[in-house]
C-alpha cells in the first residue's frame, strides 16, 4: 500500500488517461503506413506467393498450366547453365564491390576543405548512374569494338593487338563488370560523401594537432567512422549485383559467341521464361535467385559486428 495514497491514485488516473491516446496514435500510425503496406502486398508480397506456386507447375504451350511437383527444382539443379550462370553472377558481383573503395576514396578527395567545383565533380560521376543501360551499352560497345573501337585505337598506339573484348569469353566478364563498376560509382560516391559530412570535423583537427597526415586521418578517422554506411552500400551493391541483366543483355546481344560464358541468373531466368516457354522453370529459378540474396545479405548482417563501429 502506497505512504501517499492521493499521489497514487493520481499516478493511477495518469495511466488511465493516457492508454486512450496511445491508442489513437498508434491508429493513426497505421493509418500513414497502409498505403505502403497495401503496395507491399499486392506489388511484392503477393508475386512472391505466385512465383513460388508457379515453380511447382508446368505452363502449356497454349496457356494452362499443371502441378509437377519438384521437378522444376530438380532441373534448375541439374543443368549445367544455371552453375556457369550462378558462377558469372557471383563474378559480377565481387566485381561490382569494387566500386565501394574507388567511390570512398573520391569522396574522401571531394570533402577535402577548399576544393572548388565539388557540385560539378558529384554531378558529372553521378550522370553514367542516371543514364539508361541501354545507351550505356550501346556506347561501351562502340569503345570496346575489336575492328574501329576507342579503346583498341588508344591501345594500338602502344604496340598492343586488336582485341575483342565483349566477343572474347576470357574478357567479356570482365569487360562488363568494368562497366557495371563506371555506371555505379556515382551512386555510392554520393551516399559516401553524405556519410563523411556526418563526421565530426572536430576528430580531424585534433589529429592534425597531433600530427597525423592526410592517410593517417583516413584510416584512422574516415573509415572506421564511414563503416556504417559502408555496410548499407555492401548490402545494396550485392543485391544488385546479384540482379544484373539489362546491361549484359544490351551489351551481348543474342548471337554473341560469348554469350554463355558471361550470362547471368537473370538471363537465364528471361531465357526460360519468354524465349523457351518454360516459365515453372524459371519461376523455380527466381524463387531459389531469392533465397541466395537473402542468404547472402543475412550473412553480410551477422558478419557487420566484427567490423562496423557504430559511433
Amino acid at each position: 500500500m502506497s505512504v501517499f495514497p492521493a499521489t497514487a491514485a493520481a499516478k493511477a488516473r495518469g495511466r488511465g488517461a493516457a492508454a486512450p491516446g496511445k491508442s489513437r496514435g498508434q491508429r493513426t500510425a497505421y493509418l500513414f503506413i497502409a498505403p505502403l503496406g497495401l503496395g507491399f502486398a499486392v506489388f511484392y508480397f503477393w508475386p512472391l506467393l505466385q512465383t513460388f506456386y508457379f515453380s511447382f507447375t508446368e505452363f502449356g504451350a497454349f496457356g494452362g498450366h499443371t502441378f509437377i511437383g519438384t521437378d522444376n527444382y530438380v532441373r534448375v539443379v541439374q543443368d549445367v547453365t544455371v552453375w556457369q550462370a550462378l558462377g558469372n553472377t557471383l563474378i559480377y558481383s565481387l566485381i561490382g564491390l569494387t566500386a565501394l573503395p574507388v567511390a570512398i576514396v573520391v569522396a574522401a578527395l571531394l570533402n577535402r576543405r577548399g576544393l572548388r567545383g565539388v557540385t560539378l565533380y558529384r554531378a558529372l560521376y553521378f550522370v553514367p548512374f542516371v543514364t539508361l543501360p541501354v545507351a550505356v551499352g550501346l556506347v561501351w560497345n562502340w569503345l570496346y569494338n575489336g575492328d574501329f573501337g576507342l579503346l583498341n585505337e588508344v591501345l594500338a598506339r602502344f604496340g598492343v593487338d586488336r582485341h575483342y573484348w565483349v566477343s572474347d569469353p576470357s574478357t567479356a566478364v570482365f569487360a562488363i563488370g568494368t562497366v557495371m563498376v563506371w555506371s555505379t560509382t556515382g551512386y555510392y560516391l554520393i551516399i559516401f560523401m553524405a556519410g563523411i559530412k556526418g563526421i565530426p570535423r572536430d576528430y580531424y583537427e585534433a589529429a592534425e594537432l597531433d600530427g597525423a597526415g592526410a592517410l593517417r586521418r583516413f584510416f584512422t578517422i574516415t573509415l572506421p567512422l564511414l563503416s556504417p554506411t559502408i555496410f548499407f552500400a555492401s548490402v545494396i551493391c550485392m543485391i544488385n549485383s546479384l540482379q544484373t541483366f539489362d546491361l549484359i543483355y544490351i551489351m551481348m546481344g543474342e548471337k554473341n559467341p560469348a554469350i554463355g560464358d558471361t550470362q547471368s541468373v537473370v538471363g537465364l531466368f528471361y531465357k526460360w521464361a519468354f524465349v523457351e516457354n518454360a516459365q515453372g522453370a524459371a519461376a523455380a529459378l527466381a524463387f531459389l535467385l531469392m533465397l541466395l540474396i537473402a542468404a547472402l545479405t543475412y550473412l553480410q548482417f551477422r558478419l557487420q559486428k566484427r567490423w562496423v563501429h557504430y559511433a
